[in-house]
């Protein structure tokens, strides 16, 4: 035994040297600017809340924070890129209810794995969605609506952006007992686009762009997706008012490409609590309809389990099967 234990104390001291640069590398990250990766694109709620978390997130840093937006196929390409990016801190993924747990049970062939292929950081805020149709839609409220798809079945047409926005309106069709047509949309603006348009009949939209319209007189608000009014807007009533036990929200957070340095996820998980302390973001991210909160890496990762196994049961309760 006494060999073996000068073996291995032999084997450590030639190791030493060698993670002594990674070691120097941990220290001094980031020690150039850090890229977050948004799946969905420019204009959509997981862009709007990217960008005004990466300037007090930079000054966290004390590094330049760059968005890349990596839109498409529900948030897979985004993702994807993240995955096989290198894991030295410098390319994070803003990880959220589709791409990490609803992109899993409603596509077949996922190029990456949710839990395994990221490293968790921390959790940046959660919202609901608001149901919207147009200005002149003749359903004055949510019961109007649910009626005329009644009176119309699969003829009342509904745009979404993601999964969790089909999954929305599913569950509240399953729940009434009505059918609606889903339309696939390339991000959440383009769906909005339709539904100011009058080309589509409803969508299940991030609340602030929702509201920004419903406030230029461009949409009516029909309900929110939280059990209870929600309270940057209580005149909208929730869907739960008229479809008993609904509800639903989606959140956003950051993850790193799997393999991520444990100091990286600290040190970044840090940085992202003292951004989420600064007043300036929390109002503004108050007035887009986030709700934000803190959760350190281990946290976030049994979240993220959590989330995983909720969201399937919505997907099956749903009837949408994997594509």
């Amino acid at each position: 035994m006494p060999g073996h234990t000068a073996a291995v104390a032999r084997r450590a001291l030639l190791a030493a040297p060698a993670l002594l640069p990674a070691a120097r590398a941990w220290a001094a990250w980031p020690d150039r600017p850090v890229r977050l990766i948004v799946p969905f694109p420019a204009g959509s709620a997981t862009d709007t809340i990217t960008r005004s978390l990466a300037e007090p997130l930079a000054r966290a840093l004390g590094q330049s924070v760059v968005v890349d937006n990596r839109g498409g196929a529900n948030g897979v390409i985004g993702a994807e890129a993240a995955a096989r990016a290198a894991p030295d801190g410098y390319s994070l993924l803003i990880y959220s209810t589709s791409n990490a747990s609803v992109n899993p049970h409603t596509l077949r062939r996922l190029p990456y794995d949710p839990l395994r292929d990221f490293a968790p950081i921390g959790f940046i805020a959660e919202m609901p969605y608001v149901l919207v149709v147009p200005a002149a839609s003749p359903a004055r409220d949510l019961a109007a609506f649910l009626e005329l798809a009644r009176r119309r079945p699969g003829e009342v047409t509904y745009s979404f952006p993601n999964s969790a926005s089909l999954i929305a309106i599913s569950m509240l069709a399953r729940m009434a007992g009505v059918q609606v047509s889903p339309i696939p949309y390339r991000g959440g603006p383009e769906a909005l686009t339709d539904v100011v348009a009058g080309r589509i009949d409803a969508t299940f939209t991030d609340f602030a762009n929702g509201l920004a319209q419903v406030r230029d007189g461009k949409l009516r608000a029909l309900a929110v997706t939280t059990a209870r009014p929600f309270p940057l807007a209580p005149e909208i009533p929730p869907v739960a008012s008229v479809a008993a036990g609904y509800d639903l929200t989606v959140w956003y957070g950051l993850a790193a490409p799997a393999g991520t340095p444990v100091p990286i996820l600290r040190r970044a998980s840090a940085a992202l609590d003292a951004a989420l302390d600064d007043p300036g973001l929390t109002a503004r991210l108050a007035t887009q309809g986030y709700v934000p909160r803190k959760m350190g890496p281990e946290e976030f990762a049994d979240f993220l389990h959590r989330q995983l196994a909720l969201w399937g049961e919505r997907v099956r309760a749903a009837g949408i099967e994997p594509q």
